[in-house]
């Protein structure tokens, strides 16, 4: 998977700032509580190794040792010596992200676990790894920092949203067991994750910070495609309240691992404009082609994209 390293918190918006990441050039002794004990109940199958209670930093500007502050079969959690260990929300919030993702788009590799990292007084912003990635040790790792030593102190705002956000980049690229996003260089970095957000919140039954985001949403615009693009508005939301929720944004990345073009277990290309409005009708089983045009304008360029993908992969129907 590309790994998309977080630049700042700009943008978002749940009544601060709303998350954005850059994309990564390179594609690629503390006194605390014991941890919790990893579930008991489990057959000799489901058994998964207990994660390593110490774990030193090595991407990126990373450098710093990290300690497990909590552990189960879903999640690992891991602080900085500067995260107050008082805050314990992410062990059961970042619990359910991780079971809801799972069981809306599947597995992520053999292992079950999300490795959560917090950080706090550095490295502001946050980014993902999957297991496709060496450079985290082939784990899903969510990586977050702050330049605020007072962070994380609540599942509310950005500091929800910053790891559910991260966790957005795992499901686009390593999703259905094939590296890579070929949707990226079209929605960018936050476009999908406005939605996937969204989505999770209300899984999470967090309604009144999903309501934040769909507020805030009616008003932001962006300057691609074209000037003035209401991503959320008037695509991703009406795809999803019309067309089955989590079930179409799901379908999305079925189809692409189905259809688009591989080398071996990655992506071998990105996504031209015609192919993404082609498959996300076949993800909503409607032609899409008026819905972009509100949304995004229609050039003829992507007239004869569109036409072009209808016949390039005629096994996505609508």
């Amino acid at each position: 998977m590309t790994i998309i390293k977080s630049a700042a918190l700009a943008a978002l918006i749940i009544g601060e700032v709303f998350i954005s990441c850059s994309k990564d050039k390179a594609r690629p002794s503390d006194n605390i509580n014991p941890p919790n004990p990893i579930d008991t109940i489990k057959t000799p199958v489901e058994a998964e190794a207990a994660p390593p209670e110490r774990w030193k930093e090595h991407w990126f500007e990373h450098n710093q040792n990290l300690t497990r502050v909590y552990y189960d079969s879903v999640v690992a959690v891991y602080y900085d010596s500067d995260v107050k260990r008082s805050i314990t929300w992410p062990y059961k919030v970042m619990g359910d992200v991780w079971r809801y993702t799972k069981k809306t788009y599947g597995d992520f590799g053999t292992g079950k676990r999300l490795y959560v990292i917090f950080h706090a007084g550095k490295y502001s912003g946050g980014h993902p790894a999957s297991y496709f990635d060496a450079s985290h040790d082939n784990r899903n790792v969510v990586d977050m920092g702050s330049s605020d030593f007072n962070a994380w102190q609540n599942p509310t705002g950005t500091d929800i949203a910053i790891p559910i956000h991260e966790v957005g980049h795992i499901v686009e690229g390593a999703s259905k067991g094939i590296k890579n996003s070929p949707s990226f260089p079209l929605w960018g970095d936050s476009k999908w994750m406005e939605i996937y957000i969204y989505d999770v919140l209300l899984a999470l039954d967090k309604k009144a910070e999903a309501d934040k985001i769909y507020n805030e949403m009616q008003t932001q615009t962006d300057d691609f495609p074209r000037a003035g693009s209401q991503w959320f508005k008037n695509w991703f939301y009406p795809i999803y309240s019309k067309y089955g929720g989590a079930t179409v944004l799901n379908k999305y990345f079925v189809l692409l691992a189905a259809n688009f073009p591989k080398n071996g277990k990655e992506y071998s290309r990105d996504l031209n404009w015609g192919e993404f409005i082609h498959f996300w009708s076949g993800a909503a089983g409607v032609n899409l082609k008026e819905q972009a045009t509100i949304a995004f304008g229609w050039p003829d360029e992507w007239e004869t994209q569109f036409k072009q993908a209808q016949k390039d992969f005629p096994n996505v129907k609508y």
